[in-house]
């Protein structure tokens, strides 16, 4: 496969989620899923109420399972939240695993379910749980008047039937979701990230030249990535305007969750992200996060200061220390300033955009790349410790989108070094607005 023609990082795995009734199992299925306890379980309705997703496999093929707390249509209160919280589950899953009692039989809440399920057009399994003998099997087949197709009868708990189930679930989930190949050539994708209300629909709105995106003073009015093809400098641009990133993952609510694991998805999708921070307020722990989240990601990376008109003189002051300070370990991020709601200054993205793919996408030629560690090496030697001096004997660029360097040396290189050798790679060639990934290949000593 070319350079030009390679998919830029891995297609995101196939998800699956798993929604029911309260206490109808849903936890126990999914450790059977799994392989392993360790979804919550507890005999009280509503006991699972944000799940971070797990890993699963299946006759070879690798997939997300996301739990969820228990939706009943007519909830109140925490049980309400618990529905919103599956309901964007449904949205955000390629396929759905409903779980129902067949011990109960068919509820006024699992047919409210239905009717939600057939509104999202997503593929369905259904399972009936707590099928344990042949009698709980003609149980499960009233379930046939779910409108659902097929009910596979299972034991959460015992194991059995869970296999014809995990065969049915396979079949309804996509090979690869999002394919990246089909991407290529297409628009550059341009994920819009930022913590919520600090401007991301309305600078989509901007660039958009019209009122596509619901904006509210609300924070976090937006929560599903939403593509909008954008013409900008002549191009045609993918942006992916995504939920406004809240606090710690495992802290927010099941609602904002999901949210939050759709941004991550938005930025894995997106070449570079831009992200927004509010220039009129203090930065906070929740804005650094989110810029060293794209950069741990390997994206390329713009920084836009937006509000910039609320912005006076002694906030310009204390901003730039703000910067000094906590964008250190990103100098190499275009910055732009803007006020995206008078869209001024939002033409200066596109520059931004620019200098930061090109940089994502430079290639460094072996002789050029190995010339100037010779030099850097006899300029600046790594220190020498315990009697021993390791020393880089060759570098190769492995790939770029981010550039990823592969260093083969004499011993371990220290931290302090290796930041150091990519400190003068940028001064040497540029990567404006890239992450750089040095990988280390010390020498195996030869046993005598």
């Amino acid at each position: 496969m070319s350079e030009s023609t390679a998919p830029r990082g891995d297609a995101p795995l196939p998800v699956l989620a798993v929604i029911g009734r309260p206490n109808v199992g849903k936890s126990t299925l999914v450790n059977r899923i799994i392989g392993r306890r360790e979804a919550v379980v507890e005999d009280v309705p509503g006991v699972t109420r944000d799940r971070v997703p797990y890993d699963a496999e299946w006759n070879g093929k690798a997939f997300t399972v996301v739990d969820t707390g228990g939706w009943d249509p007519d909830a109140r209160g925490l049980a309400e939240r618990i529905a919103a919280q599956a309901e964007v589950a449904v949205q955000a899953a390629d396929a759905v695993l409903f779980v129902v009692d067949a011990t109960v039989g068919i509820t006024d809440a699992d047919e409210a379910v239905v009717r939600i399920l057939r509104a999202a057009k997503k593929p369905v399994v259904l399972a009936a749980n707590k099928v344990d003998d042949q009698r709980g099997e003609l149980e499960a087949a009233s379930l046939w008047n779910l409108g659902l197709g097929e009910p596979y009868p299972v034991s959460a708990l015992h194991g059995r039937g869970s296999g014809d189930m995990l065969d049915a679930v396979l079949a309804a989930l996509p090979d690869a979701p999002e394919e990246r190949e089909s991407e290529i050539g297409g628009p550059r994708r341009v994920a819009i990230v930022g913590k919520p209300n600090v401007g991301k629909s309305s600078l989509l709105n901007q660039l958009a030249g019209e009122y596509r995106v619901v904006v509210d003073d609300a924070s976090g009015t937006t929560v599903d990535p939403v593509d909008e093809l954008v013409e900008l400098g002549g191009r045609e641009w993918r942006f992916i305007d995504t939920a406004g990133i809240r606090r710690r993952v495992r802290e927010a609510s099941g609602h904002e969750y999901y949210a939050s694991l759709r941004t991550s998805t938005a930025i894995e999708r997106a070449e570079v992200a831009v992200v927004i921070v509010d220039a009129s307020m203090p930065f906070t722990e929740q804005d650094i996060r989110i810029v060293s989240s794209v950069a741990e990601t390997g994206r390329a990376l713009v920084v836009a200061f937006n509000k910039w008109d609320k912005v006076d003189e002694e906030r310009r002051y204390y901003l730039e220390r703000e910067i000094e300070r906590e964008l250190v370990q990103v100098q190499w991020a275009p910055r732009i300033n803007i006020a995206a709601r008078t869209g001024w200054h939002v033409d200066r993205l596109v520059r931004a955009l620019d200098a930061a793919l090109e940089g994502w996408e430079t290639r460094i030629g072996t002789g050029a790349l190995n010339s100037f560690l010779g030099r850097l090496v006899a300029e600046h030697p790594h220190p020498v410790r315990g009697g021993k001096q390791a020393k880089i004997l060759f570098g190769t660029q492995a790939s770029t989108a981010p550039p990823t360097f592969i260093l083969f040396t004499s011993g371990k290189l220290e931290a302090g070094y290796v930041r150091f050798v990519e400190r003068r790679l940028r001064e040497e060639f540029g990567f404006v607005g890239t992450p750089i990934h040095i990988q280390q290949r010390p020498r195996e000593k030869r046993k005598r």
